[in-house]
């Protein structure tokens, strides 16, 4: 699936962006379509399989920092949580609408509700990569896994790897991904992705938590064939993760860039291209820029490396100044060696 694609497989993240609302998430599906991705992805938990419901020290988010800060794990759960009733409606309306619909199980219960409706493939979030019990149930389905690899260590998506494909997963990528919300592009390290993609032989990507498109766009260059960016119908309207989400103009930017950026990389490629013939009449050239008559020397002062490029090369103005020429040339003709004595 990855290893096949011609231009980046682009996923709109919709997270908790539909404020608990049915109709707002199938929205965001229609707007993610219109924008031109290649899928959306939701998120298939309850605050009950993710956590506990406890308010002591270490059940609270406590980093100032965070969007969310002071917030218990359970009522962010509760808050973002995609309900599991409205999934089926959501994963129909990407089919409708010609986009992959899938998901990310967070426990086995998920992964069994996931089957039931036909997901075609799965992600494994960054915290849960991990989990290799988690993993190895979502590789006996025999589905493709994108995988986040945020906070993992080598070692780690050594064990996240060798997990998916002893348990029958038929193809694995990884995503690098930094797990802070929002993160910034000198945290990102990019040039981690070609060695990702070395060291464990599959197609890699980027989950991107930066603001705008510049970093997803930058990773095409290294080699990401996958991008998932949070989408949102619009920041202002708020939203778990509405912060560091796209809004449709700037979706529709990211499918658009990162396919000019993926034509780009072409091949490795010197001279004149194809379409680059017609333009070779601007470069420099050596002309007669004074009339001359038979015999006459060339100077300074009568030959001059000018466009356009029609006469001798400028690298051969040493060799010819000091000649004479063979007949009678007129101002503004190009040079060429049967003129020369």
């Amino acid at each position: 699936m990855f290893n096949d694609l011609r231009q980046p497989f682009i996923i709109a993240e919709m997270s908790g962006n539909h404020n608990q609302s049915l109709e707002r998430a199938l929205q965001i599906v229609d707007a993610a379509a219109d924008a031109g991705v290649d899928a959306v992805k939701i998120q298939t938990y309850t605050a009950d399989t993710m956590t506990i419901d406890k308010s002591d020290a270490e059940f609270l988010i406590a980093d100032k920092r965070s969007l969310w800060q002071g917030e218990s794990l359970y009522a962010l759960y509760q808050k973002a949580y995609t309900p599991w009733e409205w999934q089926e409606a959501i994963l129909k309306q990407c089919q409708k609408r010609g986009i992959i619909g899938f998901s990310t199980p967070f426990d086995a219960s998920s992964v069994e509700f996931l089957e039931e409706l036909q997901v075609p493939l799965y992600k494994i979030a960054s915290f849960e990569n991990i989990d290799l019990p988690l993993i190895k149930k979502v590789a006996r389905t025999g589905k493709p896994i994108i995988a986040s690899t945020g906070m993992a260590s080598v070692a780690e998506l050594d064990d996240l790897v060798r997990t998916a494909r002893e348990n029958g997963c038929p193809e694995i990528a990884l995503l690098k991904c930094t797990s802070s919300y929002p993160a910034t592009p000198e945290g990102t390290n990019l040039f981690t992705l070609p060695h990702m993609k070395a060291l464990f032989d599959c197609p890699v990507g980027l989950s991107d938590h930066t603001l705008g498109i510049g970093v997803a766009v930058a990773s095409v260059a290294l080699g990401a064939t996958v991008i998932e960016k949070h989408f949102t119908l619009s920041r202002a309207e708020g939203g778990v993760d509405a912060a560091f989400s796209l809004e449709p103009s700037e979706m529709a930017s990211l499918v658009r860039e990162a396919k000019a950026a993926s034509q780009a990389l072409g091949k490795v490629s010197y001279g004149v291209t194809a379409q680059e013939q017609k333009e070779i009449q601007f470069r420099r050239s050596l002309y007669i820029v004074e009339d001359m008559q038979a015999g006459e020397v060339i100077t300074e002062k009568n030959m001059r490396s000018i466009r356009p490029g029609l006469g001798l090369s400028p690298k051969y103005y040493d060799v010819v100044l000091g000649k004479k020429v063979r007949c009678a040339l007129k101002r503004g003709t190009g040079l060429t060696w049967d003129m020369i004595e």
